[in-house]
């Protein structure tokens, strides 16, 4: 399974390298790539795994994300409140799928600006998600496809459609225990991939190359939190030879109840016998 992720992954990444050198004709490429001056960002999460049945859960996600402006540096100011929800179906032990929809709350942090100072995004959302144990450790493989439908801050902007393919490929180790488990350390370096498509992206099909490291707790089998920083770059969408990069902070809270009747959170008898 690992070789066909490492293969899907070399592909996109041909893929993108192959369309971003088609550029809009009449569109003015720099001679050289050039790199915007990197943000400082701050992003505060929760994330929601709540069992409602047996096979099914509700993903319940909620994202506060802060960047930096002129006028308040590093921690910024707000930037984006993200809604993710779906419902998820677990197919086993270390596979599952889940659909759903997010709205994104776009806030303007251009401070010179006079157009709008809040726009909402909307997107329907679909993933598939695939662990394997490798000695104390957990590799996970996550692919989301996403159909997004965003606007400018400009009074009257049109929504433009666009489609985001993710891949990431994250590994949790266990730091003192050998396994993860309830007062468990543990460090999880991750790296994703975000493409785009659509016809506002000509040759901008890298929006996103992300490479994160969390540090992590497990407190509970029920909660745990996380906090890590991450580097991430990509191609704007106005010119694919310019790219922003961001330096953020992520901080984590994962929280599972469960919902289940207490005699169906009980594990089954001789089920495989």
């Amino acid at each position: 399974m690992g070789h066909r992720f490492s293969t899907f992954f070399l592909v996109l990444t041909v893929l993108g390298l192959g369309l971003t050198s088609m550029a809009q004709e009449g569109e003015v490429l720099p001679e050289e790539s050039e790199f915007k001056d990197p943000k400082t960002r701050i992003w505060y999460n929760t994330y929601g795994i709540i069992r409602i049945s047996n096979r099914l859960y509700w993903d319940a996600q909620t994202h506060f994300r802060f960047e930096e402006t002129e006028n308040t540096p590093f921690i910024g100011q707000i930037g984006q409140v993200y809604n993710r929800h779906a419902i998820g179906y677990i197919y086993s032990k270390y596979i599952n799928f889940s659909l759903g929809g997010v709205l994104r709350v776009n806030f303007n942090t251009n401070e010179d600006s006079d157009d709008r100072n809040v726009v909402p995004e909307w997107r329907i959302w679909h993933q598939y998600q695939f662990a394997q144990p490798v000695y104390s450790a957990m590799i996970y493989h996550r692919l989301r496809i996403e159909h997004r439908w965003s606007q400018g801050f400009e009074e009257n902007s049109e929504y433009i459609f666009r489609n985001r393919w993710r891949y990431m490929f994250r590994v949790k180790v266990p730091l003192n225990s050998n396994k993860l488990e309830p007062g468990t350390l543990y460090v999880s370096p991750e790296a994703e991939l975000i493409m785009q498509s659509g016809k506002a992206v000509v040759g901008s099909v890298m929006e996103d190359l992300r490479i994160t490291t969390t540090l992590g707790y497990i407190i509970n089998p029920r909660l745990k939190v996380a906090g890590g920083l991450m580097y991430s770059q990509g191609q704007t969408l106005e010119n694919a030879g310019v790219f922003k990069q961001n330096w953020t902070m992520r901080f984590h809270v994962y929280f599972s109840p469960d919902i289940r009747k207490v005699k169906n959170k009980l594990p089954a008898i001789h089920f495989t016998d």
